[in-house]
C-alpha cells in the first residue's frame, strides 16, 4: 500500500471537565468524525493501518525540556481542581487525566509514520491526532497544543534517519508560532505558515506572525509567514500563495521530507477562521505538494487529502479563480520579504510590458497532522453553504479505472503499476476512417491503428469510465488536432492543450474560448491571444519551474478545463523528470483527466514514466536547483505583463 493511516481511539479520552466557552471546541469528535467519513468512503481500507506507540520521554526531549515534560507526566495524579488552576496558566489549554498519554501517543503516532515513509513501507500517510501540537513550546502549552508533534517528528527525522533538509507546511488558519520559534534559526528545517493575521488583531496576536519575520541569523529565508489581513480567502487565494510563494521555495530548498501539520479550520465553514477554501482545495493542494473544528468540513477535508495521498484525482476546484486583493498583497509583502534568501522568488519579479531582447522529495514523504485552535460554534449560515458545496462533490465520482495506456510500442520493460489498464480496445472502423480523412498522415497503417486506440481512450476519460491515459502515436500534430476536435464535439466545453515540441495550433481553430493552447516550443514568447500563448522551452530547471509555476498552472487553473490534452511531439527536449513533472501537475486542473500523446521512439521509457505519475506516483527528482538564464525570465515576465489582465492567477501583487 503506497498510504497509511496512524490512529489510535484512546486519543479521544482527553476532554474538558469544566466549562470553558474558549476550550470546549476541541473535543474528541474532531477525531471520530474524521475517522467515520474515511470509512464511508471506503478510503480507510485503502491504506495501510499502522498501530501508534507513545513517544518515550527521550523523544519528547528532542524539543521540550526535561521540566515540562515532568510537568505534564504529573498531570495524571491532579484532581479536577488542580487541572483547571494549572490550565489557567496557559493560553487556551486544558488538561485532563488522560492529557499525558494522549500528548504521548500523538507524537508517537507522527513518529511511527515518519519512520514508515523514510524506511519504504509506505510513500506516504496521515496521523489522525489530538491534541494538536504546533503552538506548543519548549516549556508551555498553548492553545490547546501540549507537545509539538510535528517539531518532534523533524527532529527524529534529522537524527534517526540523518535527513538534512525537512520542509514543514503548517495550512492551519492559526500561526504555529511554536514551530516558528523552535526551528527560526536552523536552516536545515523550511518552515511555510499562513494563517489569519488581520495585521495583528487575531490570535495568537504576535508580530512574530507578520512577513517580515523570516528567521533568525543562519535561519534568516527559512521562515516563511504568508499573514492573511482578512476574512473571506478561497480557493485562488490558497492556490496563488502555492503558486506564487511556497513551490518555487520548496522546489528550490529541495526538502527530503515533507511535514505538514493540517489544521482544517481553514476551510469553508469555520466561523472562527471564516474562510473559504472548499474541500477538495486541500486535496489539490496535496497533490501540489507530493484540524478544523467544523466537523463536516474537517472530515471531508481530511477525505480530500487522503484520496490525493493514494492517488486518486481530485475534484476540480470551485468558485471563480480570482485571487483577493488583500490576498494579493500578502503574496506581495512576503515575496519582497523573503526575495533576498531564494532566486526563485528573485527570477519572477515585477512583470514588465515591453517585448524582451523541487519538491524533490520523491513524493514519499508527505505527512498530515491536524491541529490548531479554534474558539467559536458553527453558525447554521456557514453549513449550509458548505452543504451545498459537498453535494457538489458528488457530481465528480472516481472513475473506475485511474490510468489507462494505448501503446504502438512493446511495453514489457515498462515497469507499469499492475492496476494500470493495458488498452487492446478501439474506435469503430468507420469513426475512425472519418477523422483519419482530416490527416493524410493519418491514413497511414501504424497511425490509422494508433487513432483508433486514441479515440477509444478519450472516448473512455470524456464518458467518465477512466481517468487520464498515456498513448504513443506517430503523427503527434495530426493525432492532437483529431483528439481536440473529438474531445469539442463529444463532452469537453473547454480543452486545455500543452504542446512541448514542433506542434503548431491548428490554423482552422476557432477563437471561442473554448480551447486555451500552450506552446512550449515556440520560437519566441508571444502571447498571439489570450487563449494562444507561445514560450521558448526553459533551458534550466530553474526555468523550467518558473515557467510551470508561475505560467502553466495559472493560466491551468484560471481556465477550469474539462481536459488537458498534453503532447510531446518531434524534438520536443523536455528531460524526461521535467514532463513526469508537468504532467502529474496538469491532474489537477481537470479533476484529473488528462491524455498524453507521445511521438516515441520504440527505446524510450519515457511512456512508461508518464503513466506512473498519472496512476499517482512520485515524479522523478529534477535533481539540485538552476537558476534561469535571463532571457527565460523576461520572456516569462513578457508573457505575464500580457495575460494578468485576462488571467487573474497570474498575479503575484495587488493591481495599483
Amino acid at each position: 500500500m503506497r498510504t497509511a493511516l496512524v490512529y489510535h481511539e484512546d486519543m479521544t479520552a482527553a476532554r474538558l471537565l469544566w466549562e470553558d466557552p474558549e476550550c470546549e471546541i476541541e473535543r474528541p469528535e474532531r477525531l471520530t468524525a474524521a475517522l467515520r467519513r474515511l470509512q464511508q468512503g471506503g478510503l480507510e481500507q485503502r491504506c495501510l493501518q499502522l498501530a501508534p506507540r507513545e513517544a518515550s520521554e527521550e523523544e519528547l526531549g528532542l524539543v521540550h525540556s526535561p521540566e515540562y515534560v515532568s510537568l505534564l507526566r504529573g498531570t495524571q495524579a491532579l484532581d479536577t481542581q488542580e487541572l483547571r488552576a494549572l490550565s489557567g496558566q496557559y493560553d487556551a489549554v486544558y488538561f485532563h487525566p488522560s492529557t499525558f498519554h494522549c500528548a504521548r501517543l500523538a507524537v508517537g503516532a507522527a513518529l511511527q509514520l515518519v519512520d514508515a515513509v523514510l524506511m519504504g513501507a509506505v510513500h506516504n500517510g496521515l496521523a489522525l491526532v489530538r491534541p494538536p501540537g504546533h503552538h506548543s513550546q519548549r516549556a508551555a502549552a498553548n492553545g490547546f497544543c501540549v507537545f509539538n508533534n510535528v517539531a518532534i517528528a523533524a527532529r527524529h527525522a534529522q537524527q534517526k534517519h540523518g535527513l538534512q533538509r525537512i520542509l514543514i507546511v503548517d495550512w492551519d488558519v492559526h500561526h504555529g508560532q511554536g514551530i516558528q520559534y523552535i526551528f527560526e534559526d536552523d536552516p536545515s528545517v523550511l518552515y511555510f505558515s499562513w494563517h489569519r493575521y488581520e495585521h495583528g488583531r487575531f490570535w495568537p496576536y504576535l508580530r512574530e506572525s507578520d512577513a517580515d519575520a523570516v528567521g533568525q541569523g543562519k535561519g534568516r529565508g527559512f521562515t516563511v509567514n504568508l499573514p492573511w489581513n482578512q476574512v473571506g480567502m478561497g480557493n485562488a487565494d490558497y492556490l496563488a500563495a502555492f503558486l506564487h510563494v511556497l513551490l518555487p521555495v520548496a522546489f528550490e530548498f529541495d526538502p527530503e521530507l515533507v511535514l505538514v501539520s493540517a489544521g482544517f479550520d481553514s476551510a469553508i465553514g469555520d466561523p472562527e477562521g471564516q474562510m473559504q477554501a472548499t474541500p477538495e482545495c486541500f486535496g489539490h493542494l496535496t497533490q501540489l505538494l507530493q484540524g478544523g473544528y467544523h466537523l463536516e468540513s474537517l472530515s471531508q477535508s481530511v477525505c480530500m487529502v487522503v484520496r490525493a495521498l493514494l492517488g486518486d484525482p481530485v475534484p476540480p476546484l470551485s468558485g471563480p479563480m480570482e485571487p483577493h486583493r488583500s490576498a494579493l498583497e500578502s503574496i506581495q509583502s512576503v515575496r519582497a520579504a523573503q526575495a533576498p534568501h531564494w532566486t526563485s522568488l528573485r527570477q519572477q519579479g515585477s512583470a514588465p510590458t515591453a517585448r524582451p531582447g523541487t519538491c524533490s522529495a520523491d513524493g514519499r514523504t508527505s505527512l498530515v497532522l491536524p491541529g490548531g485552535p479554534t474558539f467559536k460554534a458553527a453558525e447554521a449560515q456557514a453549513s449550509a453553504v458548505l452543504s451545498s458545496l459537498l453535494g457538489q462533490l458528488h457530481l465528480h465520482p472516481t472513475p473506475p479505472v485511474r490510468m489507462a495506456v494505448a501503446l504502438t510500442v512493446p511495453d514489457a520493460a515498462l515497469g507499469l503499476p499492475p492496476a494500470v489498464l493495458h488498452q487492446e480496445g478501439s474506435a469503430p472502423q468507420e469513426e475512425t476512417r472519418a477523422w483519419a480523412r482530416l490527416h493524410e498522415a493519418l491514413a497511414q497503417d501504424t497511425a490509422f491503428t494508433a487513432l483508433g486506440k486514441v479515440l477509444h481512450l478519450l472516448k473512455g476519460i470524456l464518458d467518465g469510465q477512466v481517468s487520464s491515459g498515456v498513448a504513443t502515436t506517430p503523427a503527434a500534430a495530426a493525432m492532437l488536432d483529431v483528439a481536440l476536435r473529438c474531445s469539442l464535439s463529444h463532452r469537453a466545453q473547454r480543452v486545455l492543450c500543452v504542446a512541448v515540441g514542433q506542434l503548431d495550433r491548428p490554423p482552422d481553430l476557432a477563437n471561442d474560448g473554448r480551447t486555451l493552447w500552450l506552446d512550449i516550443r515556440g520560437k519566441e514568447a508571444a502571447a498571439l491571444s489570450p487563449f494562444h500563448v507561445s514560450m521558448p522551452l526553459p533551458g534550466t530547471t530553474g526555468a523550467f519551474l518558473s515557467c510551470v509555476l508561475a505560467l502553466v498552472l495559472p493560466l491551468a487553473y484560471g481556465f477550469r478545463p474539462d481536459l488537458v490534452l498534453m503532447v510531446l511531439g518531434p524534438a520536443q527536449g523536455l528531460q524526461e523528470p521535467h514532463a513526469a513533472l508537468l504532467a502529474a501537475l496538469l491532474r489537477g486542473p481537470a479533476g484529473g483527466r488528462v491524455l498524453v500523446l507521445v511521438e516515441q521512439e520504440p527505446t524510450s521509457q519515457l511512456a512508461g514514466i508518464l503513466a506512473r505519475v498519472l496512476h499517482g506516483d512520485a515524479p522523478p527528482s529534477l535533481g539540485p536547483f538552476s537558476t534561469a538564464p535571463p532571457e527565460d525570465t523576461q520572456a516569462l515576465l513578457y508573457l505575464r505583463g500580457q495575460l494578468e489582465a485576462q488571467w487573474k492567477m497570474l498575479q503575484v501583487a495587488a493591481p495599483s
